[in-house]
């Protein structure tokens, strides 16, 4: 499947039941059977997967967070005046997280009634739940917050590093966070002692992040290829070199998305080209050949079969990896 929908794609994304769905900068969610929902009165900002596996939450520029699906859509929270940047949502603990300017928030799936805010000194870039959803963590100037998300009148465990943090991930133990900063580097962070590791060397600003290989290996853009830390063991990726993956000079890696059981990894080039990789094997797999605008939003089925892609101009696909994982 390819098509175009002259809008800024910014996310493409798989809910549970295997479809795609591309949230816009027209307001739209659109499904890939055809479905559409006019979610904002402007551009959507960020998305994430509902908790409950069903369409998308979004966050739009019209200071709303919405849910669309295939059946309906359905506002989640308002605020006026505000632009609503990162979304995050947990299956697990079935809450919402997402930002505006300094403020978190967090909403419950299952209790429309619940409601937290947890403010910061400056803007909030970035929200990532931990591997339960029980603990947010919030990207920021100075490092990253990480929150209880049900406990009013906390005090954030403030993980500390000087810098504009813009993306963050916990590693699927919980053990880890990551985040890319503005400065072509990554910051990460040992959670039960906060002991910290700089993890730099990049040529261009780290856009996207993502853990695979049940959290053994972390993929990121930001090179002429893939980019891959090692991070099995108590100590994560500390005293260990990346591995690049894929490497191209005449394009740069903007986008990364990964089936996270598994040691599959897709690419979104600056170039308009995507392709995936088995890392066992590191056969590269094209999936769109063809050059175009920048990628901006990726991501790949959790059993690495099929990879859904979007670009700053507004052309999107779906694409299948002819050599996955077979049943």
């Amino acid at each position: 499947m390819m098509t175009s929908f002259d809008a800024y794609v910014t996310a493409a994304l798989f809910d549970s039941t295997g479809r795609a769905a591309f949230a816009l900068g027209d307001g739209t969610v659109r499904f890939e059977t055809g479905e559409v929902q006019q979610a904002h009165d402007g551009a959507v900002l960020a998305a994430a997967v509902h908790p409950s596996g069903q369409g998308l939450v979004t966050g739009g520029d019209d200071g709303r967070l919405m849910w669309a699906e295939v059946g309906g859509l359905q506002e989640l929270a308002s605020l006026p005046g505000r632009w609503i940047e990162a979304v995050a949502a947990s299956p697990d603990s079935k809450l919402i997280a997402f930002a505006a300017g300094r403020d978190l928030h967090v909403r419950d799936a299952a209790d429309p009634a619940f409601a937290r805010t947890f403010a910061h000194d400056k803007s909030v870039a970035d929200v990532a739940f931990d591997p339960k959803g029980r603990r947010i963590a919030a990207a920021t100037y100075g490092g990253v917050a990480l929150w209880y998300a049900r406990i009013e009148g906390q005090k954030p465990l403030m993980l500390k590093w000087a810098g504009s943090h813009v993306v963050c991930a916990f590693s699927p133990d919980g053990k880890f966070l990551v985040s890319a900063m503005q400065d072509n580097q990554l910051h990460g962070w040992r959670v039960a002692d906060e002991k910290n590791m700089r993890m730099g060397g990049y040529p261009a600003k780290v856009k996207s992040l993502v853990f695979l290989a049940r959290g053994n290996m972390m993929a990121t853009s930001g090179s002429s290829g893939v980019v891959v830390w090692p991070f099995a063991g108590s100590t994560g990726p500390m005293g260990k070199q990346a591995a690049e993956v894929g490497y191209d000079e005449a394009a740069m890696v903007v986008r990364v998305a990964a089936a996270p059981q598994l040691g599959w990894v897709a690419a979104g080039l600056d170039d308009g080209r995507v392709w995936a990789c088995d890392l066992a094997g590191q056969k590269i797999v094209p999936l769109k050949a063809e050059k175009g605008s920048p990628i901006s939003a990726l991501s790949m089925t959790s059993d690495a079969r099929r990879v859904a892609w979007g670009d700053e101009d507004g052309n999107a696909g779906v694409a299948e990896v002819a050599s996955a994982p077979q049943d």
